[in-house]
């Protein structure tokens, strides 16, 4: 006879599988089946609730409902903290979501202290080069990008791939994923031959290990795109941001995806590929769809929405309206 302790355990399984094949309402279903059943166990504060409540946490931010990802995650934090303690791996993981979250909503500073207590708190519990650690060390390099320090994302994400190739192999995701993460930063720097060997690397190995379809295998298809665009190869570039938007469409459903944030990013780099082509009516449409989204998730005064309304706006008197 299965306990109900052993129901619980398998919906919030089922629901990593369903979140790992993007499968996302799915997965938001089994995680709430099995949080509800933990709190009616265990209460709401025990580990195995707040175990749950984080995993809900990740679905929100990749469904693009950050306020709700927010909430969890600092219910997450604030029970690991006293169940476990503020130096807890448990605790850190909340902590490093929580970067994650302030990234996307742009609170770069906010994100950089959640990352470096994350950070600090694995070399201590974990050591330096610990696969934990070094998810670390890749989400300082991907912040320190975003804010244009790229000597230093270089050197945070030399670590991560060296320590990823040697202690999961050169094909694992987590590998693939600072290769990636070196193709934005090569891209960033001019750097175009380089990037497109990591692009390129990238994108053969999560078609392997994920599927075409997989959200991580059309982020590198952006990024892909965005350099063919550098490399004035606009039609390549268009096809890989069709490409992207009609499997994250798939992927997050149709609720969620005007939402979604790699898909409105995608959405406005297409409309900069269609001004570049002088398809201004396409771009402003481009423009004013990303610009809904953006409102939506972040609010009409948020940086995202002010650069989008610049562009329409520019457009706009290129037409003399």
């Amino acid at each position: 006879m299965v306990s109900d302790d052993d129901m619980q355990f398998e919906l919030h399984r089922l629901g990593l599988l369903y979140w790992k094949q993007d499968k996302l309402d799915e997965a938001e279903k089994m995680y709430q089946r099995a949080l509800q059943g933990y709190e009616r166990a265990w209460g709401p504060d025990h580990t195995s609730s707040l175990d749950t409540v984080n995993d809900l946490g990740i679905l929100y931010a990749d469904q693009g409902k950050l306020d709700e990802a927010e909430k969890m995650y600092q219910r997450a934090l604030q029970g690991n903290e006293k169940a476990w303690g503020p130096d807890h791996t448990s605790t850190l993981d909340t902590v490093n979501n929580l970067g994650l979250l302030y990234e996307d909503q742009g609170k770069l500073d906010e994100a950089e202290e959640m990352y470096q207590r994350a950070l600090q708190g694995m070399e201590k519990a974990m050591g330096p080069d610990h696969t934990s650690t070094l998810r670390m060390v890749n989400n300082l390099g991907v912040l320190y990008e975003g804010q244009g320090k790229l000597d230093e994302a270089e050197k945070m994400y030399q670590r991560a791939l060296q320590g990823y190739e040697k202690a999961c192999g050169p094909d694992h995701t987590s590998t693939l994923n600072t290769v990636h993460n070196f193709g934005n930063l090569y891209a960033n720097q001019g750097k175009l031959d380089e990037a497109e060997k990591m692009y390129q690397r990238a994108l053969q190995g999560n078609e392997k290990a994920l599927g075409p379809d997989h959200t991580t295998t059309l982020d590198t298809v952006v990024g892909l795109g965005f350099l063919y665009k550098c490399r004035g190869r606009l039609d390549d570039a268009e096809k890989m941001y069709q490409r992207a938007l009609q499997g994250y469409e798939k992927a997050v459903g149709l609720e969620n995806f005007a939402r979604y944030e790699p898909a409105l990013m995608t959405i406005w780099n297409l409309g900069d590929l269609f001004a570049a082509q002088e398809h201004l009516d396409k771009a402003k449409e481009m423009y004013t769809r990303a610009c809904t989204g953006y409102r939506a998730l972040l609010g009409p005064s948020s940086r995202r929405c002010q650069g989008l309304e610049s562009s329409i706006a520019f457009l706009d008197s290129m037409q003399g309206k």
